[in-house]
């Protein structure tokens, strides 16, 4: 009876979770983004932290997906790389660094939009 049963709910499992990881491909989050800074420290990724580069930390994305950001106050967007883990606070979806944020047109907090461009 078991021998039957776990392969089965092993390809529901996994068609499942293939399914979710194409719907986050193809779809865009809305959400909060804020400014982060660090000196000099690594990122969850092992890259050394780079204030004046293009980069951002997302809770999910694989490192090195590549996506763009639209502030929704101005219109402006950005294409940044993950490569760090966060934002852990309600209601934020991204944390970019200041580089980012100066493209975006924002210090603070803002809503945005996300999209993902590439992987």
């Amino acid at each position: 009876m078991f021998g039957r049963t776990i392969p089965v709910a092993c390809a529901i499992a996994s068609s499942c979770l293939f399914g979710i990881a194409q719907a986050a491909a193809n779809s865009t989050q809305s959400g909060i983004a804020t400014i982060y800074s660090y000196h000099g420290g690594k990122t969850a990724s092992g890259e050394r932290a780079h204030p004046a580069g293009l980069t951002a930390a997302h809770r999910t994305l694989p490192f090195g997906t590549m996506v763009r950001i639209t502030n929704k106050r101005n219109g402006r967007s950005v294409v940044v790389r993950i490569n760090d883990r966060g934002p852990y606070g309600r209601g934020r979806i991204i944390d970019v660094t200041p580089a980012a944020a100066s493209r975006l047109g924002f210090s603070g907090l803002v809503p945005v939009s996300l999209e993902v461009v590439a992987r």
